[in-house]
């Protein structure tokens, strides 16, 4: 029988195998081949290795993920060792030793009051259950009405219906506006009011918000939008003395990239979201795995007779993998063993500086916006360059250090581990390749 498949021979490029047979998320496939995509073979350190044999420095930890570098002896030896017991065993109605060992401890560190995990493998999923979450909690206390949600301006929660509900648009989500329920909306880190705007909104909604939704301090993908620590506990402070949930997505935010293991620590210590959302840098960039934590009175609001309707009827088959626990344990470990922070608040002030001297002031770049180590540097939109981020960071790329845009946000998000001499290395590589884009611009005259 024709399958319609037509395999292409093992000996061609890899882009050519590649293109044939995988259907790349957030990418145009009818472009993929001419936009000069890598492929990766192997990895040590913070830098990638092609199948070439080229190096390219991590300038995004693989799009978020990867916090102590590749390849790290003791991540690799945690899965090891899990191997030689278990691979993967359900969660739904039984345990896993090192599905337990992990939430322990978690549960020590996260800002959540006792906290409950309820495991998953990807960020957009680990937000879609908090909102079933947050809506059945109003119904198990008897006080339904509770169907709407606040999320901000320009937020992005994921790709999954609900979490695409949340989110602001972009990335061409406007076709799937059918498919999206509605949510109360106000301004997004962009507007300096946001939190005034915001707090008005939940007093005016109260009676009707089954929770409010944010990403605490940054503002990830719509190009490293960032917040105020005191605008965070006011929102907090609102959220607590009117009685609304509050949701913190920290899938981006969480291990360590904005300084701290959590970025709503900078809210102080009684900011407590109900719910938090983990995933990306959850086991150190090794395995999918994410968790939606929920505080104890929000889990004690499910409790009931068994296969009652105040269960939560929701999990997933590989929740809690062993394999993502173990790992993520041992990557907990080391961030406390190797005083990963100190090392974050070193290189990032290095960063800070070294962007402010050799990229503000660049032609083409309008704003550089910093928190810890997720930077986004906005080019001019007044400069009228077709992709200006794809070109950047694809002299990024030939420069030997891998970078991917927002739209023209050049975003840098290095490992957790990296060096000053690295950070030097990332600044040259951006400065340069700005620098080469501005030129091709000039000479191309208005666009």
């Amino acid at each position: 029988m024709d399958d319609g498949f037509d395999p292409v021979p093992a000996g061609a490029p890899w882009v050519t195998r590649d293109a044939a047979v995988i259907w790349h998320g957030f990418t145009q496939m009818a472009s993929y081949p001419d936009n000069a995509p890598i492929t990766v073979e192997q990895a040590e350190g913070r830098e990638l290795i092609d199948t070439e044999g080229r190096r390219y420095f991590d300038g995004i930890s693989s799009l978020w993920v990867n916090t102590l570098g590749h390849h790290v002896p003791e991540l690799d030896a945690a899965v090891v060792e899990q191997l030689g017991k278990v691979a993967h065993a359900t969660l739904l109605g039984n345990g896993s030793r090192a599905a337990v060992e992990f939430a322990e401890a978690l549960a020590r560190v996260v800002p959540v009051v006792d906290p409950h995990v309820l495991f998953a493998s990807d960020g957009a999923v680990a937000v879609e259950q908090a909102l079933k979450i947050a809506f059945q909690y109003w119904i198990n206390r008897g006080d339904e009405g509770h169907d709407q949600f606040l999320a901000l301006g320009d937020a992005y929660h994921g790709d999954t219906v609900g979490a695409l509900s949340l989110g602001d648009g972009g990335f061409g989500t406007e076709l799937f506006d059918p498919l999206r329920f509605p949510v109360v909306r106000t301004p997004g880190y962009r507007s300096a009011d946001w939190v005034t705007k915001a707090i008005g909104s939940i007093e005016a909604h109260a009676p009707r918000l089954a929770a409010v939704v944010i990403e605490p301090l940054v503002q990830g993908a719509s190009g490293i939008l960032v917040a105020e620590p005191e605008d965070l506990a006011r929102l907090g402070r609102a959220c607590r003395s009117l009685g609304v949930l509050l949701i913190c997505d920290e899938v981006a935010t969480g291990f360590g990239r904005t300084g701290r293991l959590f970025a709503s620590e900078w809210a102080g210590s009684d900011f407590h979201p109900d719910l938090l959302c983990l995933g990306k840098g959850i086991t150190g960039g090794y395995l999918p795995l994410s968790a939606t934590v929920a505080s104890g009175r929000v889990f004690e609001a499910f409790d009931g007779p068994d296969l009652g309707r105040q269960t939560f009827y929701h999990g997933h088959s590989y929740g809690g993998n062993a394999l993502a626990c173990a790992v993520a344990l041992r990557h907990l470990q080391l961030i406390d063993e190797w005083d990963v922070l100190a090392n974050v608040a070193r290189v990032a002030a290095r960063l800070e500086d070294r962007l402010s001297e050799s990229v503000a002031d660049l032609p083409g770049v309008g704003a550089v916006r910093q928190r810890g180590l997720m930077v986004g540097i906005e080019l001019d939109s007044a400069v009228r360059a077709v992709r200006w981020g794809r070109r950047v960071c694809a002299g990024a790329v030939r420069r030997g250090v891998l970078l991917r845009p927002l739209g023209d946000v050049v975003v840098i998000m290095p490992p957790l581990t990296t060096t000053v001499e690295e950070i030097d290395r990332i600044v040259d590589v951006v400065a340069a390749a700005i620098a080469e884009v501005a030129t091709e611009v000039s000479a191309e005259g208005p666009g």
